[in-house]
Protein backbone atom coordinates (compact mmCIF):
# COMPACT_ATOMS: atom_id res chain seq x y z
CA UNK A 1 0.00 0.00 0.00
CA UNK A 2 1.57 3.29 -1.09
CA UNK A 3 0.70 6.98 -1.28
CA UNK A 4 2.31 9.32 -3.77
CA UNK A 5 1.83 13.10 -3.71
CA UNK A 6 2.68 15.33 -6.67
CA UNK A 7 1.94 18.89 -7.75
CA UNK A 8 -0.71 18.59 -10.45
CA UNK A 9 -1.01 22.26 -11.43
CA UNK A 10 -1.62 25.77 -10.13
CA UNK A 11 -4.93 27.47 -9.33
CA UNK A 12 -5.05 31.14 -8.35
CA UNK A 13 -1.33 30.96 -7.51
CA UNK A 14 -1.89 27.97 -5.21
CA UNK A 15 -0.37 24.55 -5.93
CA UNK A 16 -2.89 21.85 -6.80
CA UNK A 17 -1.82 18.56 -5.20
CA UNK A 18 -2.68 15.13 -6.55
CA UNK A 19 -2.60 12.05 -4.33
CA UNK A 20 -2.23 8.55 -5.79
CA UNK A 21 -3.38 5.72 -3.50
CA UNK A 22 -2.18 2.27 -4.62
CA UNK A 23 -2.72 -1.20 -3.14
CA UNK A 24 -0.87 -4.49 -3.60
CA UNK A 25 -3.43 -5.73 -6.15
CA UNK A 26 -2.61 -2.90 -8.53
CA UNK A 27 -5.69 -0.74 -7.92
CA UNK A 28 -5.03 3.00 -8.03
CA UNK A 29 -7.13 6.01 -7.02
CA UNK A 30 -5.98 9.50 -8.06
CA UNK A 31 -7.50 12.48 -6.21
CA UNK A 32 -6.67 16.18 -6.51
CA UNK A 33 -7.47 18.80 -3.91
CA UNK A 34 -9.10 21.16 -6.42
CA UNK A 35 -12.75 20.23 -5.97
CA UNK A 36 -11.77 17.14 -3.94
CA UNK A 37 -11.87 15.54 -7.38
CA UNK A 38 -11.20 11.92 -8.36
CA UNK A 39 -9.21 12.16 -11.59
CA UNK A 40 -8.62 8.43 -12.16
CA UNK A 41 -9.43 4.98 -10.83
CA UNK A 42 -7.57 1.99 -12.26
CA UNK A 43 -8.64 -1.56 -11.41
CA UNK A 44 -7.50 -5.02 -12.59
CA UNK A 45 -10.14 -6.86 -14.61
CA UNK A 46 -10.75 -10.61 -14.87
CA UNK A 47 -7.84 -10.98 -17.29
CA UNK A 48 -5.43 -9.18 -14.96
CA UNK A 49 -5.32 -6.05 -17.13
CA UNK A 50 -5.20 -2.75 -15.22
CA UNK A 51 -8.02 -0.69 -16.73
CA UNK A 52 -8.91 2.99 -16.36
CA UNK A 53 -12.60 2.98 -15.36
CA UNK A 54 -13.41 6.67 -14.76
CA UNK A 55 -13.86 9.83 -16.79
CA UNK A 56 -11.19 12.41 -15.99
CA UNK A 57 -7.95 13.92 -17.23
CA UNK A 58 -4.24 13.44 -16.73
CA UNK A 59 -3.44 17.17 -16.75
CA UNK A 60 -4.96 19.92 -14.63
CA UNK A 61 -5.33 22.23 -17.63
CA UNK A 62 -7.73 19.80 -19.30
CA UNK A 63 -10.37 20.64 -16.67
CA UNK A 64 -10.47 24.20 -18.05
CA UNK A 65 -10.82 23.63 -21.79
CA UNK A 66 -13.77 25.27 -23.54
CA UNK A 67 -15.30 21.89 -24.42
CA UNK A 68 -15.19 20.78 -20.78
CA UNK A 69 -16.35 24.08 -19.28
CA UNK A 70 -19.22 24.40 -21.77
CA UNK A 71 -20.47 20.85 -21.07
CA UNK A 72 -19.81 21.03 -17.28
CA UNK A 73 -20.04 17.29 -16.53
CA UNK A 74 -18.41 17.59 -13.06
CA UNK A 75 -16.09 14.62 -13.72
CA UNK A 76 -15.09 13.12 -10.36
CA UNK A 77 -15.89 16.27 -8.37
CA UNK A 78 -17.26 16.70 -4.87
CA UNK A 79 -20.47 18.70 -5.30
CA UNK A 80 -22.27 20.79 -2.67
CA UNK A 81 -23.34 22.60 -0.48
CA UNK A 82 -26.49 20.95 -1.80
CA UNK A 83 -26.09 18.56 -4.73
CA UNK A 84 -28.60 18.01 -7.54
CA UNK A 85 -31.28 20.58 -8.29
CA UNK A 86 -33.14 22.94 -5.97
CA UNK A 87 -36.35 24.10 -7.67
CA UNK A 88 -36.45 27.78 -8.70
CA UNK A 89 -33.19 28.30 -6.80
CA UNK A 90 -34.97 29.14 -3.57
CA UNK A 91 -35.92 27.59 -0.25
CA UNK A 92 -37.69 28.58 2.97
CA UNK A 93 -35.94 27.93 6.27
CA UNK A 94 -36.75 29.01 9.82
CA UNK A 95 -39.20 31.69 8.69
CA UNK A 96 -36.95 33.16 6.01
CA UNK A 97 -36.77 32.87 2.23
CA UNK A 98 -33.37 32.29 0.64
CA UNK A 99 -32.55 32.84 -3.03
CA UNK A 100 -29.54 31.13 -4.55
CA UNK A 101 -27.89 31.07 -8.00
CA UNK A 102 -29.93 29.99 -11.02
CA UNK A 103 -27.24 28.00 -12.79
CA UNK A 104 -29.44 25.30 -14.36
CA UNK A 105 -32.29 27.11 -16.08
CA UNK A 106 -34.33 28.59 -13.23
CA UNK A 107 -32.98 25.99 -10.78
CA UNK A 108 -29.86 25.71 -8.65
CA UNK A 109 -27.52 22.81 -9.45
CA UNK A 110 -24.77 21.31 -7.26
CA UNK A 111 -24.44 24.31 -4.94
CA UNK A 112 -24.29 27.16 -7.42
CA UNK A 113 -21.78 29.02 -9.56
CA UNK A 114 -18.82 28.32 -7.27
CA UNK A 115 -19.72 25.10 -5.53
CA UNK A 116 -17.37 22.78 -3.67
CA UNK A 117 -16.20 21.36 -7.00
CA UNK A 118 -14.50 24.70 -7.75
CA UNK A 119 -12.82 25.21 -4.37
CA UNK A 120 -9.34 24.39 -3.12
CA UNK A 121 -9.45 21.87 -0.26
CA UNK A 122 -6.81 21.30 2.38
CA UNK A 123 -5.43 17.78 2.16
CA UNK A 124 -3.35 15.32 4.13
CA UNK A 125 -2.45 11.72 3.25
CA UNK A 126 -1.95 8.99 5.84
CA UNK A 127 -2.15 5.24 6.45
CA UNK A 128 -5.04 3.59 8.29
CA UNK A 129 -5.63 0.00 9.46
CA UNK A 130 -7.88 -0.38 6.39
CA UNK A 131 -5.36 0.89 3.86
CA UNK A 132 -4.16 4.22 2.45
CA UNK A 133 -6.14 7.43 2.76
CA UNK A 134 -6.28 11.14 2.09
CA UNK A 135 -8.42 13.52 4.13
CA UNK A 136 -9.62 16.77 2.60
CA UNK A 137 -11.08 19.74 4.48
CA UNK A 138 -13.03 22.84 3.50
CA UNK A 139 -14.50 25.86 5.28
CA UNK A 140 -17.78 26.94 3.65
CA UNK A 141 -18.73 30.41 4.91
CA UNK A 142 -22.09 31.85 5.94
CA UNK A 143 -24.07 33.04 2.88
CA UNK A 144 -21.56 31.50 0.49
CA UNK A 145 -23.57 30.98 -2.71
CA UNK A 146 -26.58 32.19 -0.68
CA UNK A 147 -26.63 29.37 1.88
CA UNK A 148 -26.79 30.26 5.61
CA UNK A 149 -24.27 29.03 8.18
CA UNK A 150 -20.54 28.46 8.46
CA UNK A 151 -19.91 24.80 7.65
CA UNK A 152 -16.72 22.81 8.22
CA UNK A 153 -16.50 19.79 5.93
CA UNK A 154 -14.09 16.85 5.82
CA UNK A 155 -13.94 13.97 3.36
CA UNK A 156 -11.77 10.89 3.87
CA UNK A 157 -11.00 8.81 0.79
CA UNK A 158 -9.77 5.30 1.70
CA UNK A 159 -8.41 2.55 -0.56
CA UNK A 160 -8.27 -0.92 1.02
CA UNK A 161 -6.22 -4.00 0.18
CA UNK A 162 -9.44 -5.72 -0.97
CA UNK A 163 -10.11 -3.26 -3.82
CA UNK A 164 -12.69 -1.32 -1.84
CA UNK A 165 -12.84 2.45 -2.18
CA UNK A 166 -14.59 4.19 0.70
CA UNK A 167 -15.67 7.85 0.93
CA UNK A 168 -16.51 9.16 4.41
CA UNK A 169 -18.13 12.60 4.70
CA UNK A 170 -18.44 14.67 7.88
CA UNK A 171 -19.68 18.22 8.40
CA UNK A 172 -20.67 20.64 11.16
CA UNK A 173 -22.59 23.92 10.80
CA UNK A 174 -23.16 26.78 13.24
CA UNK A 175 -26.64 27.41 11.76
CA UNK A 176 -29.39 25.31 10.23
CA UNK A 177 -28.63 24.93 6.52
CA UNK A 178 -29.54 22.72 3.54
CA UNK A 179 -26.72 20.24 3.18
CA UNK A 180 -25.95 17.13 1.21
CA UNK A 181 -22.82 16.38 -0.80
CA UNK A 182 -21.73 13.58 -3.07
CA UNK A 183 -19.02 12.50 -5.45
CA UNK A 184 -19.71 12.88 -9.17
CA UNK A 185 -17.43 10.22 -10.67
CA UNK A 186 -18.43 8.69 -14.01
CA UNK A 187 -17.63 4.97 -14.26
CA UNK A 188 -17.15 2.68 -17.24
CA UNK A 189 -16.32 -0.79 -15.94
CA UNK A 190 -15.27 -2.06 -19.38
CA UNK A 191 -12.34 0.35 -19.31
CA UNK A 192 -14.08 2.26 -22.12
CA UNK A 193 -13.82 -0.73 -24.46
CA UNK A 194 -17.62 -0.47 -24.83
CA UNK A 195 -20.33 1.99 -23.89
CA UNK A 196 -21.99 1.59 -20.49
CA UNK A 197 -25.17 0.46 -22.29
CA UNK A 198 -23.71 -3.06 -22.23
CA UNK A 199 -23.42 -2.94 -18.42
CA UNK A 200 -25.96 -4.71 -16.24
CA UNK A 201 -27.35 -2.98 -13.16
CA UNK A 202 -29.48 -3.76 -10.14
CA UNK A 203 -30.57 -1.23 -7.51
CA UNK A 204 -32.47 -2.19 -4.37
CA UNK A 205 -35.21 0.41 -4.76
CA UNK A 206 -38.94 -0.08 -5.19
CA UNK A 207 -39.62 3.67 -5.46
CA UNK A 208 -38.25 6.76 -7.17
CA UNK A 209 -38.93 10.49 -6.94
CA UNK A 210 -40.92 12.17 -9.69
CA UNK A 211 -39.05 14.85 -11.62
CA UNK A 212 -40.72 17.76 -13.40
CA UNK A 213 -39.86 19.05 -16.87
CA UNK A 214 -36.98 21.13 -15.43
CA UNK A 215 -35.30 18.13 -13.75
CA UNK A 216 -36.30 19.09 -10.20
CA UNK A 217 -37.94 16.57 -7.89
CA UNK A 218 -41.56 17.38 -7.05
CA UNK A 219 -41.79 15.37 -3.84
CA UNK A 220 -44.15 12.79 -5.36
CA UNK A 221 -42.99 9.22 -4.75
CA UNK A 222 -43.57 6.77 -7.63
CA UNK A 223 -43.79 3.02 -7.12
CA UNK A 224 -41.79 0.90 -9.56
CA UNK A 225 -43.73 -2.36 -9.58
CA UNK A 226 -43.96 -3.58 -13.21
CA UNK A 227 -42.18 -0.43 -14.46
CA UNK A 228 -39.51 -0.66 -17.17
CA UNK A 229 -37.10 1.26 -14.94
CA UNK A 230 -37.54 -1.08 -11.96
CA UNK A 231 -33.98 -2.30 -11.40
CA UNK A 232 -34.52 -4.66 -8.49
CA UNK A 233 -33.49 -7.48 -10.82
CA UNK A 234 -30.33 -7.25 -12.93
CA UNK A 235 -31.07 -5.54 -16.27
CA UNK A 236 -28.95 -4.49 -19.23
CA UNK A 237 -28.85 -0.70 -19.39
CA UNK A 238 -29.45 -0.54 -23.15
CA UNK A 239 -32.65 -2.59 -22.88
CA UNK A 240 -34.03 -0.15 -20.33
CA UNK A 241 -32.83 2.85 -22.35
CA UNK A 242 -34.71 1.46 -25.36
CA UNK A 243 -37.84 0.82 -23.31
CA UNK A 244 -37.78 4.36 -21.87
CA UNK A 245 -36.58 5.94 -25.14
CA UNK A 246 -34.23 7.94 -22.92
CA UNK A 247 -31.24 7.67 -20.62
CA UNK A 248 -31.31 7.46 -16.85
CA UNK A 249 -31.49 10.55 -14.67
CA UNK A 250 -33.45 8.94 -11.85
CA UNK A 251 -33.43 9.45 -8.11
CA UNK A 252 -34.07 5.99 -6.64
CA UNK A 253 -35.19 5.65 -3.01
CA UNK A 254 -33.53 2.62 -1.46
CA UNK A 255 -35.69 0.04 0.27
CA UNK A 256 -33.58 0.29 3.41
CA UNK A 257 -35.27 2.61 5.92
CA UNK A 258 -32.30 3.92 7.87
CA UNK A 259 -29.03 5.80 7.59
CA UNK A 260 -26.91 2.69 8.19
CA UNK A 261 -24.41 1.34 5.67
CA UNK A 262 -25.99 -1.38 3.54
CA UNK A 263 -25.36 -2.81 0.10
CA UNK A 264 -27.75 -1.15 -2.36
CA UNK A 265 -26.55 -1.85 -5.91
CA UNK A 266 -24.54 -4.02 -8.26
CA UNK A 267 -23.23 -2.93 -11.67
CA UNK A 268 -21.28 -5.30 -13.88
CA UNK A 269 -19.56 -5.20 -17.26
CA UNK A 270 -19.56 -8.39 -19.37
CA UNK A 271 -16.52 -6.95 -21.18
CA UNK A 272 -13.63 -7.64 -18.80
CA UNK A 273 -15.77 -9.22 -16.08
CA UNK A 274 -15.53 -6.32 -13.62
CA UNK A 275 -18.32 -5.79 -11.08
CA UNK A 276 -18.87 -2.81 -8.78
CA UNK A 277 -20.96 -3.26 -5.63
CA UNK A 278 -22.14 -0.16 -3.78
CA UNK A 279 -22.93 0.15 -0.08
CA UNK A 280 -24.05 3.42 1.48
CA UNK A 281 -25.62 5.05 4.49
CA UNK A 282 -27.62 7.42 2.25
CA UNK A 283 -31.38 7.07 1.56
CA UNK A 284 -31.15 7.17 -2.23
CA UNK A 285 -29.12 7.69 -5.37
CA UNK A 286 -29.17 9.84 -8.48
CA UNK A 287 -28.40 7.25 -11.14
CA UNK A 288 -27.28 9.01 -14.31
CA UNK A 289 -26.06 7.40 -17.52
CA UNK A 290 -24.41 10.44 -19.07
CA UNK A 291 -27.04 11.31 -21.64
CA UNK A 292 -25.83 14.93 -21.78
CA UNK A 293 -22.07 14.25 -21.77
CA UNK A 294 -20.30 15.79 -24.75
CA UNK A 295 -18.75 13.44 -27.32
CA UNK A 296 -15.93 15.99 -27.70
CA UNK A 297 -14.44 14.94 -24.37
CA UNK A 298 -11.67 12.36 -24.08
CA UNK A 299 -8.69 11.57 -21.85
CA UNK A 300 -5.28 12.61 -23.13
CA UNK A 301 -4.53 8.93 -23.78
CA UNK A 302 -7.42 8.83 -26.25
CA UNK A 303 -10.07 7.14 -24.06
CA UNK A 304 -13.35 8.39 -25.53
CA UNK A 305 -16.03 9.89 -23.27
CA UNK A 306 -19.46 11.15 -24.28
CA UNK A 307 -23.09 10.07 -24.29
CA UNK A 308 -23.57 6.73 -22.52
CA UNK A 309 -19.80 6.33 -22.06
CA UNK A 310 -19.94 6.69 -18.26
CA UNK A 311 -22.52 6.38 -15.49
CA UNK A 312 -22.76 8.23 -12.17
CA UNK A 313 -23.95 6.69 -8.92
CA UNK A 314 -24.49 9.79 -6.76
CA UNK A 315 -25.58 8.77 -3.26
CA UNK A 316 -27.11 11.67 -1.34
CA UNK A 317 -30.23 13.10 0.34
CA UNK A 318 -33.31 13.90 -1.74
CA UNK A 319 -32.83 16.38 -4.61
CA UNK A 320 -34.79 19.58 -3.89
CA UNK A 321 -34.95 18.24 -0.34
CA UNK A 322 -35.42 21.61 1.43
CA UNK A 323 -38.62 22.19 -0.58
CA UNK A 324 -40.09 18.67 -0.41
CA UNK A 325 -39.32 17.85 3.21
CA UNK A 326 -36.69 15.27 2.33
CA UNK A 327 -35.26 13.21 5.22
CA UNK A 328 -32.31 14.96 6.87
CA UNK A 329 -32.09 17.54 4.08
CA UNK A 330 -31.42 20.26 6.65
CA UNK A 331 -28.22 20.04 8.68
CA UNK A 332 -29.15 21.39 12.10
CA UNK A 333 -26.83 23.74 13.93
CA UNK A 334 -24.17 21.86 15.95
CA UNK A 335 -25.48 18.51 14.66
CA UNK A 336 -22.84 16.37 12.95
CA UNK A 337 -23.42 15.32 9.35
CA UNK A 338 -22.12 11.82 8.66
CA UNK A 339 -22.29 9.82 5.45
CA UNK A 340 -20.37 6.89 4.00
CA UNK A 341 -20.40 5.30 0.55
CA UNK A 342 -18.21 2.33 -0.42
CA UNK A 343 -17.46 0.98 -3.90
CA UNK A 344 -16.19 -2.61 -4.00
CA UNK A 345 -14.60 -3.96 -7.19
CA UNK A 346 -14.80 -7.69 -7.94
CA UNK A 347 -13.78 -9.85 -10.89
CA UNK A 348 -15.59 -12.86 -12.29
Amino acid sequence: MTIKQTTFGTYKELPVEKFVLTNAKGMEVHIMNYGATITSIKVPNSEGEIKEITCGFDSFESYFTDSYMDNAPYFGSTVGRYCSQIKDAEFYLNGENFWIAQNCGDNNLHGGNVGYDKRMWGAQAFNTPEGTAVKMRLESLDMEEGFPGNVTISITFILTIENQFKIVYEALSDEDTPFTITNHTYFNLSGFDTSIEEHKVSIDASKKLEMDETGACTGKVIGLDNAVDDLRTLKTIKKVHDAMNDGFEHYYIFDKNNFEIEKVATITSPEGGLTMEVATSEPGVLFYTGKYTSNELKRESGLQYGKYRGFCFETHRYPNGPNINGPKSILKAKEKFESTTMFSFLVS
